[in-house]
């Protein structure tokens, strides 16, 4: 499989913001991660037992919007994401599609350049999992109109990455 599609993690800037008050305003409250696997945005992978993380609420759109002069109006939301609790140097590499597994189910929400919605996709990821992403990406894009996509966990909602145009 040709890999042609990367995620994006949040943007350092974006991540120090967050970490002083999250897009609802609220201060960060970190604390010890007991379990381990929570989707850390800030670095694209699970967290491990005993890291400080924290979950903040993000409006990715939205920060998208202000940098572009997009408008998304109602489409602007913000949702749950766990960073790390202080800087931790971002993604190591390797991973094109981050917290995709076999069972789990995404959607895949598709935006124009406006920052309007065009549509999205729920996935139940199989036995190929980025597969089934990097197809569900490939026609996202296919439409010219489609300025980026969000990937997000069907079950809670929660904003996993962005991809933009190749």
């Amino acid at each position: 499989m040709t890999i042609r599609h990367r995620a994006r993690p949040i943007e350092e800037a974006a991540l120090q913001e967050l970490r002083a008050h999250d897009d609802a305003g609220r201060p960060l409250v970190p604390y010890p991660d007991e379990k381990g696997g929570e989707p850390l945005r800030c670095c694209l992978r699970p967290s491990e037992v005993g890291e400080r993380i924290a979950l903040v609420s993000y409006a990715p759109l939205r920060r998208w919007a202000a940098r572009t002069g997009a408008d998304p109006g109602a489409y602007d939301e913000q949702g749950p994401v766990f960073v790390h609790a202080e800087a931790c140097g971002g993604p190591a590499g390797g991973d094109a599609h981050p917290f995709v597994r076999s069972g789990a189910r995404r959607t895949v929400r598709r935006y124009d350049a406006r920052g309007h919605i065009l549509g999205g996709r729920l996935l139940d990821l199989g036995e190929d999992p980025d597969g089934m992403i990097e197809q569900a990406l490939g026609d996202a894009f296919a439409d010219p109109a489609v300025a980026l996509v969000h990937v997000r966990a069907a079950e809670y909602g929660c904003f996993l990455f962005e991809v933009r145009r190749p």
